[in-house]
């Protein structure tokens, strides 16, 4: 048998009432027939029923053995009564949180990366919890940090324009397509132990100390550069606006030196990261 069977043992309530009824009967027995030989037997037969009690609590289980062989899986709530031959082992089927230790793995570009992930999972079958793998929470752990080690390596940290580099999806950027894909790897992975995988997300990413600093670099630099493109790309629509403004309004007559003149100061004023010093022109249009 490889598959979860579910049972319902007989009611734990019926089986009180019974002990009582036999414990009232041996000190009747006393009293009337004064034979401790029946009230000896009735207190061995008690004694054997007593191990047979088992509770199971909301979200808990108890799977069930005798010698060796499964018997079956007992999730419902409530005092039960079993053999006492049955063995008897505790899973509990509340979700549980695993937060990986900080990986150090390598991206899809080479760079050496700091990742962890926060799983969040509970058993599904308890046979194969129980029998398909030797130790399920020590599964969950090592699959888990396998399953994140492979993802890391399927995408780059980030995008790089200088490098060509325009991938969809990455590590950074794009969360939510991150974790399915690390959700799905996991649960394909936990799958023999019977184990469901309710959420997987990474925790922790960055870069790994030796580069941090010049990847940090790397991005501040890029950032820069987009700024300055979008501050000429400005500060030419402006100069170009301003021109046709005053060939429109014909507010002054300009040749093409003065034009150039005219551009260059403002493209100074417009595109520099101080404030510029004004220079009053004191004497004619030409000097």
């Amino acid at each position: 048998m490889k598959d979860e069977k579910i049972i319902v043992p007989l009611n734990g309530y019926l089986m009180l009432f019974i002990i009582l009824s036999i414990i009232i009967s041996g000190i009747l027995l006393i009293f009337f027939t004064e034979s401790v030989t029946y009230t000896l037997f009735l207190l061995l037969v008690v004694f054997f029923i007593l191990p047979g009690f088992i509770m199971v609590q909301p979200n808990n289980s108890r799977v069930l053995l005798l010698f060796g062989k499964y018997i079956g899986t007992v999730k419902k709530n409530g005092l039960f009564w079993i053999l006492p031959f049955y063995s008897k082992k505790k899973i509990s089927l509340r979700a549980s949180n695993f937060d990986s230790e900080r990986l150090k793995v390598n991206d899809k570009m080479g760079n050496p990366i700091m990742i962890s992930t926060i799983l969040v999972w509970r058993v599904r079958d308890t046979y194969k919890a129980a029998f398909e793998v030797d130790n399920y929470e020590n599964f969950v752990r090592v699959q888990t940090d396998a399953a994140v080690r492979k993802l890391a390596s399927m995408y780059p940290y980030d995008n790089f324009a200088d490098e060509g580099l325009t991938e969809d999806i990455t590590l950074r950027s794009s969360i939510n397509e991150v974790s399915e894909a690390l959700e799905k790897e996991i649960q394909e992975r936990l799958d023999t132990a019977g184990i469901e995988v309710l959420e997987a997300r990474i925790g922790y990413l960055a870069y790994a100390q030796e580069i941090a600093n010049a990847m940090l670099k790397r991005q501040q630099a890029t950032a820069i550069v987009a700024a300055r493109h979008k501050i000429v790309e400005g500060a030419v629509s402006m100069v170009e606006m301003a021109l046709d403004e005053l060939d429109k309004k014909d507010i002054i007559d300009l040749d093409e030196e003065r034009k150039a003149a005219m551009v260059s100061n403002l493209l100074v004023i417009l595109c520099s990261d101080k404030d510029a010093a004004p220079v009053v022109n004191a004497g004619t249009l030409n000097h």
